[in-house]
């Protein structure tokens, strides 16, 4: 098995011997990025910042056991972050059917940023719908911005099923957007 390079790998040893500059610059590198992919899967601003920081943590306790050149730390951290709000998921159907965020602040100027708001509100209506696996396929590769491969990689499927993942979402999404357009220009 070849050697994985890792761009993350000094970090993380310097975070696994209790440095605290290290500790600092892995979550300012981090953070922001794992608080995005949770908020894109999770549709919940707070629960997303809870994901976050937990995977950070979890970061941080793994990091004295990091073995490098198996895998990259930061495609770790990403299962990490998807494998929480995976666990979030479920214990919302859990408890209720309704996966669809709050809409929009209603107190906000309406005139500033309607538009894009709508449009964001849509998207992320529309992504809170697709199967789960579709949405981590699209999270990770438009939002998250990982190559098919890392991304294939970190969902453990091939390359070709996760590019089926990708049509088939990109597909549900525009049907999905196309849906609620209407709704949202009749009403």
């Amino acid at each position: 098995m070849a050697r994985v390079d890792d761009p993350d790998e000094d970090l993380i040893r310097r975070v696994a011997r209790g440095d605290p500059a290290a500790v600092q610059a892995m979550v300012a590198r981090k953070l922001p990025r794992m608080v995005s992919l949770a908020y894109r899967m999770l549709g919940d601003a707070s629960e997303a910042e809870d994901v976050a920081q937990e995977a950070m943590f979890k970061a941080w306790r793994q990091a004295p056991r990091w073995r490098p050149g198996q895998a990259r730390f930061d495609t770790w951290l990403h299962r990490v972050a998807l494998n929480l709000c995976y666990d979030r998921l479920r214990r919302r159907r859990e408890v209720t059917l309704d996966a669809l965020p709050d809409g929009p602040d209603e107190s906000a100027d309406p005139a500033r940023g309607l538009e894009a708001r709508d449009v964001g509100v849509r998207v992320k209506a529309a992504l809170a719908r697709l199967p789960e696996r579709q949405r981590e396929a699209i999270v990770l590769c438009h939002y998250q911005e990982l190559t098919n491969i890392e991304a294939a990689s970190l969902m453990a499927v091939s390359v070709e099923a996760l590019e089926s993942l990708l049509s088939r979402g990109r597909r549900a999404l525009r049907q999905t957007l196309m849906e609620i357009a209407p709704e949202r220009a009749g009403g």
